[in-house]
Order: C-alpha cells, then structure tokens, then sequence
C-alpha cells in the first residue's frame, strides 16, 4: 500500500470490480472519461484477467476512510524512455471536489519519480473538465 495524506492506494482487486462496473455505467462519473459505452460485469472481468498480465498498466484502488472511492492509474508505461501517462477516477460523488483526487495524484507521482524512477508523467483532459484541470494544475502538471 501507498499512503498519501488522505488516501491509501492499493492493488485493485477482483471484489473491486462491481464497484468500478457501477462507476462505469454512471453518465456523472463517466462524462470526463473516454469511455462511452455500458460495460457488463463479464466485460470487467475479462479486461481485470488481461489487466492482471500487463506490465505496461498499473491501476491503483483508492481508499479513503476505509471505503474504496475511485481508482488511479499509470498507463502506457515505457521502461526505456522513463515515462507513462496517468488516469484517474474518483467514483464515489462525496469524495469529489474534497482534495482526495490530489492528495491520490501526488501520492502516485511521489511513487512514480521517487520509486518507479520515471522522469515523465502526462495525462489528457477534456477543456470542459475544468474540476479537473485544476487539480492537475495544483499537482503541477502544465499544459502543452
């Protein structure tokens, strides 16, 4: 586990998965993702079993308060050239908005540079998430 200020993030696992399906099928949660369609219980389970064997993708759950409220993740993660591409989604609607997206960025990042030693991690965001784009922001992230 890694511990952020507020958030602990841990191995997603397979008893994750309904959660993340009702997240998914949420139009609220879904609407800054770049998923579009509904996902079946089956689907998860079959993208978890091919997830479980890729070095390239690192999803994190997050915990706040002892409930799992949303999951972070590293994507696209090249070893070579040090770097990967970030995602996040919290799922839990109390939890939005109350520093938890960031205090998870920052603990993800501290991971990434201090223990992964990546010297690179990007992310992409709809110009209309504008929640969004200010915790980035406040995590350092800069627009190119």
């Amino acid at each position: 586990m890694i511990k952020g200020e507020k958030v602990v993030l841990r191995a997603l696992e397979k008893k994750d998965l309904p959660t993340c399906v009702r997240w998914l099928n949420d139009p609220e949660i879904t609407e800054g993702l770049l998923t579009v369609f509904p996902i079946s219980q089956y689907e998860e389970e079959q993208w978890y079993e091919n997830y479980i064997k890729d070095d390239k993708n690192k999803i994190f759950a997050i915990d706040a308060d002892e409930m799992y409220i949303g999951n972070i993740g590293l994507h696209r993660i090249d070893w070579i050239h040090r770097k990967a591409e970030l995602g996040i989604m919290i799922g839990e609607g109390e939890y939005l908005s109350k520093g938890y997206g960031t205090d998870a960025i920052t603990t993800l990042l501290r991971f990434a540079f201090d223990t992964l030693n990546l010297n690179r991690i990007s992310l992409e965001v709809f110009e209309f998430n504008k929640r969004a784009i200010r915790c980035y922001e406040k995590c350092g992230f800069i627009e190119e």
